[in-house]
């Protein structure tokens, strides 16, 4: 049987990366999956190839305004939600003495005041017993130079999933969390001015990983279905490493 059968799921930033992966993942398993994205296009891009199992709602997590049309949506057409990840997000790299207002608050508006009202907007549709997965990285347990708004954001997010483990224990809800490391999306080819220096970037990143090269999307959705599934039945309030070993070793 599938292990997600018959489930309802949300996935922020769905539309390309480990969030499309992820939804991906989840409709295999027999999960109905809502996407969402800031970019129109690649949704209905995503809907024509996921099918009849998904659907597609466009948003920014930084605006709670469109975070509540996603939920009336869900609660219009499915009437409840059995697993939420809190997946967009956004990467700004600046040192300290480069930081700009502009990023470091659009950094937390996005990264981790967009994961808090996507998790507190599905309470009311949560079903008792379901699953909440929050997508940190390596960041947080990293000094990782000219990262300091965006490894911040991260470091907050993974302390939500400590909290609403406390807060929501009397639901059943578990909540935890996923902790990329190099993982080979499209968001690397925004580093780099162009896809040589972008092919640069992802060796000198492959360097720094025990296991020798960058992750893939589908394994993060991998960890996030363990988590999503009865299968972690007993797990609750963890930052799960899936990065190759960086942060065990380096």
């Amino acid at each position: 049987m599938s292990k997600l059968q018959g489930k309802v799921a949300v996935v922020t930033g769905g539309n390309s990366g480990i969030g499309l992966a992820i939804a991906r993942r989840f409709i295999a398993e027999g999960a109905f999956v809502y996407v969402t994205g800031r970019r129109l296009a690649e949704l209905e891009e995503v809907v024509s190839a996921l099918g009849d199992q998904t659907a597609a709602v466009q948003g920014d997590v930084s605006n709670v305004e469109d975070i509540d049309r996603l939920y009336a949506k869900v609660r219009d057409e499915k009437g409840r939600v059995e697993i939420v990840v809190a997946n967009a997000g956004i990467v700004g790299n600046e040192t300290l003495e480069e930081t700009t207002v502009e990023n470091f608050d659009k950094l937390f508006a996005i990264n981790a005041r967009g994961v808090l009202f996507t998790v507190k907007q599905a309470l009311p549709l949560m079903s008792d017993g379901g699953a909440v997965i929050a997508i940190t990285s390596m960041a947080t347990a990293k000094g990782i130079p000219g990262y300091s708004a965006y490894s911040a954001t991260k470091a907050a997010v993974r302390s939500f999933v400590r909290t609403w483990t406390a807060e929501l224990k009397s639901r059943g809800i578990r909540v935890n969390a996923i902790s990329p490391g190099p993982i080979d999306t499209p968001i690397l080819d925004t580093h780099a001015p162009n896809p040589e220096e972008a092919d640069k970037l992802r060796t000198s990143f492959a360097a720094v990983v025990p296991l020798g090269r960058l992750g893939r999307a589908e394994e993060i959705a991998a960890a996030a279905l363990f988590l999503a599934s009865d299968e972690a039945s007993f797990v609750a309030g963890v930052d799960l490493p899936v990065d190759g070993g960086v942060t065990a070793v380096g």
